[in-house]
């Protein structure tokens, strides 16, 4: 190992054992800012008493299910014989789309979703039938005697292809601004590129499961690894032909979500209850790794391609940027993830007069579905492409290009139509960032570096993240919550947003207890429960602390200022209790101050309501102010806000095998006034990550035939703690509260971190463009795996040419 290597692993190793100086600047700024507090099932998480769907106990005669998957992308089924099947040792029950009594067709928000194979088989991996049996082995042996015979047809994989012939799930949609030919007219210079963005598999740790128990009055009670339980009810309801009403879903929690239990948990729970009310027997589903993989939908590709016009600055005048999602073979959530890949196609970049088109190809595929980001991140690398492809053709930095362009005053409102706030906060941001990075001082030594280094090649990028928060959906921004108070002063909050690991219950119970002035132990939170908080929104697009939050603090709030009105009224008359100065603080109700202070224990306070028959419960309720959006125009204001953020990524690569390795990261995110910073750096942390798997080593692979070849561990490469930057530095920018009403101004962290992996990717270009002395920057498609990268290095040797063995470079030469 090197001294420079072995510097970095004791860097590490000190920050893991917390002396390290990211331990003495981000870990003691999280454990001493008051809003700081440990993930409410921390200690259930590490000694394995967290319960997971498959941890939860169940009748002892249980049935498990078995599915029976479509093994060719598209055809006809003619001819399906269960017979045998229903014979096979152990089953109870089989089904197919005959038995199904309501619904068969269970689209989450437009139709296309067929619960099981009735005619037309759409991906390998289709659920044709489903068994149920005493015991799982029993119900995988059972599957395999079915009689399946399908009349194969040609697959389309291609999703530009299919675009070609107009092949979509949805209509396409485009967003204008101003007259963008004129202003590629007008250009200096005209830049123009196309990209691959391939997708990502969820890789929740914990697998599509649910346990279904039949009741007494024709129901059911789901218990289910869901990101939307309202949703899941509605379509049991919708399977069974029963009302609403007759369906309880519950989730405590999930072991990762990430958006692929968005939509894609509802089909399990849907066969699971099937069963459940045929038989009168508990059902449960899990579904293995390979199928998981196999059954259900990912992150979307990309097909992207942009035409932009410049100045002599670089500074873009307007174009044209189209993207085309790989919906799969239904539209899922895809209208809505291409349109937000749209909206987030400038991300910190004003396009100036510009023209985004997005279509939505459908191609024989498990239909693809939300995934944290929800189209944002394959939007964005569209125009960080271009920023880097400008730089080279100006001979700039890309820093420098990515300045130029951002919003700023006079360029500040987007294609659709939403004036950028807090721009300033953008420049601000990364200015902190390049200057704790030590950015130019970097540049300098790798430029050096570079130059004297033959195969060894190093790249430094700074990608800034400008992401809009809301749901797209109008109607989705929308919150509930439950309060309740016991007679001993102890507090119960529910709400409709569901815990992934994210830390949401957390931030929740924090909010219910700084509003009732109480030390958050003294607040506990339950399963989301649709019989609790109904008509609830899924939790994504990172709004389950925004909307779930201010949704808790409105109960708060009610309940406090009836206990006000309650104490002023009849609680020690005699004291004269000033209504308008009360206030909940430590544990008690306070009135006064000074010597003229009273103070009242909160038990008490709560008692002597509960014995003057005072309610202790209340709703409720949370709804985005100021958002719309006019599809028909492609103009409005979809967000309620943006987050911003930033990050500095050095790599090494050799350039004779594509390997990489990234040296450094330097991350500086926006959260407002964080809610909780050690759950924000968590999140941040993790989020980049992901992201960087995503750009780099997650690959997805079909055969010629369709077929999911990547589906496990051995074959599916997401990022391990080998590929841990050796130094991280991640900080929260300090001091720019929210500049909206959001809950106590915070601003959302689940979604915005994700883009921050962007760096990465470019940091590889630009160790690359050192082959052609930055002249160029190769395309490189991703995931941007060693191969990937040898490709492009290749492909710069070959134009830019070589001298003797060690390949010094003359630029331009042939």
């Amino acid at each position: 190992m090197s001294a420079d290597s072995a510097a970095a692993r004791h860097e590490l190793d000190g920050r893991i054992k917390g002396d390290g100086p990211l331990a003495r600047d981000t870990l003691l700024y999280t454990n001493t800012h008051p809003h700081s507090q440990a993930h409410e099932s921390a200690v259930k998480h590490v000694t394995g008493r967290a319960a997971y769907i498959d941890d939860l106990s169940a009748p002892a005669n249980t049935l498990h299910v078995a599915l029976g998957l479509s093994p060719v992308a598209h055809g006809r089924l003619t001819r399906l014989d269960l017979k045998k099947v229903k014979a096979m040792p152990g089953v109870v029950d089989v089904v197919a789309v005959n038995e199904v009594p309501g619904h068969t067709d269970i689209g989450p928000v437009f139709p296309g979703d067929p619960i099981f194979v009735e005619d037309e088989i759409s991906y390998v991996g289709q659920v044709i039938f489903a068994v149920a049996a005493e015991s799982h082995r029993a119900a995988r042996e059972a599957v395999q005697a079915a009689v399946v015979e399908i009349d194969e047809q040609p697959a389309c994989l291609d999703p530009v292809a299919a675009a070609e012939r107009k092949e979509f799930v949805r209509p396409s949609h485009v967003q204008q601004s101003g007259d963008w030919e004129q202003a590629l007219n007008n250009a200096t210079l005209t830049v123009e590129g196309e990209q691959f963005v391939g997708g990502q598999e969820h890789f929740y740790l914990e697998g599509q499961a649910c346990l279904v128990q039949p009741t007494e009055d024709e129901g059911v009670v789901v218990f289910t690894s869901n990101q939307h339980p309202s949703e899941t009810q509605k379509l049991v309801a919708e399977v069974l032909d029963i009302p609403f009403h007759a369906v309880t879903v519950e989730v405590r929690r999930m072991g990762g979500g990430f958006g692929g239990k968005e939509t894609q948990a509802s089909p399990w729970a849907c066969i699971a209850a099937l069963f459940a009310r045929r038989t009168g027997r508990a059902t449960r589903v899990r579904l293995p790794r390979a199928e998981d993989m196999r059954a259900t939908g990912k992150r979307h590709p990309f097909h992207n391609r942009y035409r932009l016009g410049v100045d002599d600055q670089g500074v873009i005048l307007g174009g044209e940027i189209t993207v085309i999602g790989d919906c799969g073979y239904s539209p899922d959530l895809s209208d809505a993830i291409v349109d937000r890949a749209m909206f987030h196609s400038d991300n910190a970049y004003s396009l100036g007069d510009a023209r985004v088109t997005g279509h939505r190809a459908r191609t024989h595929t498990a239909s693809n579905t939300a995934f944290r980001g929800f189209g944002g991140p394959q939007g964005m690398m569209v125009i960080e492409a271009a920023m880097d492809d400008i730089a080279r053709r100006m001979g700039e930095d890309p820093l420098t290009i990515r300045k130029r362009n951002f919003y700023r005053p006079g360029r500040q409102t987007t294609h659709y139509g939403q004036e950028v706030d807090q721009i300033a906060l953008l420049k601000e941001l990364t200015d902190q960032l390049e200057t704790s990075s030590d950015y130019w001082e970097r540049r300098h030594a790798i430029t050096e570096f570079n130059a004297e280094s033959p195969i060894v090649k190093r790249g430094l990028a700074l990608t800034p993240v400008k992401f809009g928060i809301s749901f797209t959906a109008k109607h989705l921004n929308q919150a509930g919550a439950l309060l309740h108070v016991y007679t001993d002063g102890s507090v119960m909050i529910n709400h409709g947003g569901t815990e992934m690991g994210q830390g949401l219950h957390t931030k929740i119970c924090q909010v219910a207890a700084r509003e009732l002035g109480l030390d958050a132990k003294e607040v506990r939170i339950t399963a989301t429960r649709t019989d609790k908080v109904p008509n609830t929104s899924p939790t994504a697009a990172s709004s389950g602390a925004d909307l779930n939050g201010q949704a808790a603090r409105d109960a708060c709030m009610k309940l406090k200022q009836r206990l006000f009105d309650f104490a002023h009224e009849h609680l020690y008359p005699d004291q004269g209790l000033d209504r308008e100065d009360m206030r909940l603080e430590a544990g008690h109700l306070i009135t006064g101050h000074g010597e003229s202070e009273r103070r009242i224990p909160w038990g008490e306070l709560v008692q002597s309501a509960y014995l003057n028959r005072i309610s202790l419960s209340e709703k409720g309720f949370y709804a985005t102010p100021l958002i719309h959006y006019d599809r028909n125009v492609g103009q409005g204001r979809p967000f309620y806000y943006y987050a911003f953020g930033a990050a500095v990524a050095e790599v090494s690569v050799d350039t004779l095998t594509g390997e990489y390795q990234v040296d450094r990261v330097d991350i500086l995110h926006d959260v407002g006034d964080s809610l909780n910073p050690a759950i924000d750096i968590g999140q941040v942390e993790g989020g980049f990550i992901q992201g960087m798997g995503w750009l780099t080593s997650e690959e997805l692979k079909w055969n010629d035939a369709g077929r999911l070849i990547s589906d496990g561990p051995a074959t599916y490469k997401i990022p391990t703690y080998g590929d841990l930057p050796p130094v991280f530095n991640v900080n929260l920018l300090e001091g720019h509260p929210n500049s909206m009403a959001s809950i106590y101004r915070s601003k959302a962290v689940g979604e915005p971190p994700f883009m921050l992996g962007m760096a990465v990717w470019s940091a590889l270009r630009d160790a690359l463009a050192s082959l052609a002395d930055y002249a160029e920057a190769p395309r490189l498609d991703t995931p941007a795996t060693p191969e990937r990268v040898l490709m492009a290095a290749e492909t710069l040797r070959a134009k830019y040419g070589a001298r003797n063995d060690t390949w010094p470079l003359e630029k331009g030469a042939e």
